[in-house]
């Protein structure tokens, strides 16, 4: 009989390439990967792969046995699931995965709140902008912000949240100080992301070489500290004592905000406390998510 292990230990290097790389993957030894290796050939009795200086290459058995491996992963990914859905505790694991700004300046004193209310639910939270894979169960719930639905796969089971709108900050001394005849702000721009056409002509607009970062903290520190003009998402910029819009400029959309689980996964109890929950909360931050809940100064 085939070792699902083994098998596993397979598809690793067929995916990272080498055995180094897939066994610092898998957090063992390379030589634990190549026994388990070893032990799939003599089991199959077929070589595997081709060792070239540029890495592993699959034989033309190793090929077929691919298919059939990842057949097998899935189907071991859907009974995890099945029985997933039928664990209806209020204990065990949470993941929850989710863009940095929403987890630390929206969503972080919700989660707090839910957790004193579940005390047994051990809860992980993956501030990331990357759709993580709640198929293979990197996380149980993700919350994104999703300009096209039809980008989503189609397996996920959404709840449809407030749509995200975003606008442009700069600090109230800076603004102060321009109106006063100071020099014109810069533009603060996210490592990889162009400068808007705005910000080189009209009566508002950016002036100098942008200043560039690629880390939301820093960005928020950089316009706080006068350097220039942001975008930011409105729930950040407006709640922030030290910043104010830039006078006429429109708002712009990034997209809507989704809460999103996966098959059975999401029947789980913890699951579904979760999602009620915080699709609650979303819909009361919807003015502040859409841009309208702005103080007057």
């Amino acid at each position: 009989m085939i070792d699902w292990d083994d098998v596993r230990y397979f598809l690793a290097v067929v995916r990272a390439g080498s055995v180094r790389s897939a066994a610092a993957g898998l957090g063992v030894n390379h030589s634990t990967v190549l026994r388990r290796i070893a032990q799939l050939e003599k089991r199959l009795g077929a070589q595997m792969f081709e060792k070239l200086p540029s890495g592993y290459r699959l034989t033309a058995a190793g090929e077929e046995v691919q298919e059939l491996a990842e057949q097998m992963e899935a189907s071991s990914h859907q009974l995890e699931t099945r029985v997933l859905g039928r664990d209806q505790s209020v204990r065990g694991l949470l993941r929850v995965t989710l863009p940095s700004p929403l987890a630390g300046y929206l969503l972080m004193p919700d989660f707090a709140e839910f957790a004193r209310l579940h005390p047994d639910i051990e809860m992980e939270i993956l501030s990331s902008g990357e759709l993580a894979n709640l198929t293979n169960r990197e996380a149980d719930v993700a919350i994104r912000v999703v300009y096209d639905r039809n980008t989503l796969p189609l397996n996920l089971h959404g709840l449809k949240g407030a749509e995200l709108f975003g606008g442009f900050y700069i600090s109230a001394d800076r603004l102060a100080a321009w109106r006063a005849g100071g020099t014109g702000p810069r533009w603060i721009a996210i490592s990889g992301h162009g400068v808007p056409a705005w910000t080189s002509k009209g009566e508002v607009h950016a002036t100098g070489t942008p200043f560039r970062t690629n880390d939301f903290e820093a960005q928020i520190a950089a316009v706080r500290q006068g350097i220039g003009i942001t975008t930011l998402p409105c729930f950040v910029g407006d709640t922030d004592p030290l910043l104010v819009r830039v006078p006429d400029t429109d708002l712009h959309l990034y997209g809507t905000v989704w809460l999103l689980t996966q098959g059975e996964a999401r029947k789980t109890k913890r699951v579904r406390l979760f999602t009620e929950f915080v699709s609650r909360r979303l819909a009361a931050y919807a003015p502040r998510l859409e841009g309208v809940a702005i103080s007057s100064d």
